[in-house]
């Protein structure tokens, strides 16, 4: 496994893995319309990129293909932390939260941040985030749930 920072060029391979991740993964825990409504096959693919190029994920590369990425940003917000459904559970995740907490220590940042799916509300627990309030976004006309989560970083102790 290789982590690495985004490279133009990346946005088609990262919304197969968050479309994998959605279709694949978080739907034990939301139903087919909610799914549909939070990862549309139909997404245009320039607002994408362009999402994508404002976060600058790290890359999370596995036999050069793409399997999960994450960002952290300067405020500390996580605003994508996807792993590929073919490759959940196989440390893919830890890899990405250790490398993102290891960026926000290095960045001064005392307390990240994510609004989480259920699905990945336990992964963030056991990595010691705590769960701040429940939310309930609209997408599409479709409700979802998920979690603002927060965890104080070492950067916060100095």
């Amino acid at each position: 496994m290789n982590i690495r920072r985004f490279r133009n060029g990346d946005e088609s391979a990262l919304f197969r893995v968050f479309f994998s991740a959605v279709h694949d993964s978080a739907s034990q825990d939301y139903t087919p319309e909610q799914v549909d409504a939070w990862a549309p096959a139909d997404i245009d693919p320039e607002l994408w990129a362009g999402h994508m190029r404002a976060l600058q994920p790290f890359v999370v590369e596995h036999e050069e293909e793409i399997v999960g990425y994450a960002d952290i940003q300067l405020n500390g917000y996580i605003d994508h932390f996807f792993v590929s459904g073919s490759y959940a559970r196989q440390g893919i995740g830890t890899l990405l939260m250790k490398h993102i907490q290891e960026e926000a220590q290095l960045l001064g940042i005392a307390e990240m941040t994510s609004d989480v799916s259920k699905t990945a509300e336990p992964f963030f627990v056991r990595h010691g985030f705590q769960v701040v309030k429940r939310g309930f976004p609209i997408r599409r006309g479709v409700t979802l749930q998920n979690a603002l989560m927060r965890k104080k970083t070492s950067a916060a102790l100095n």
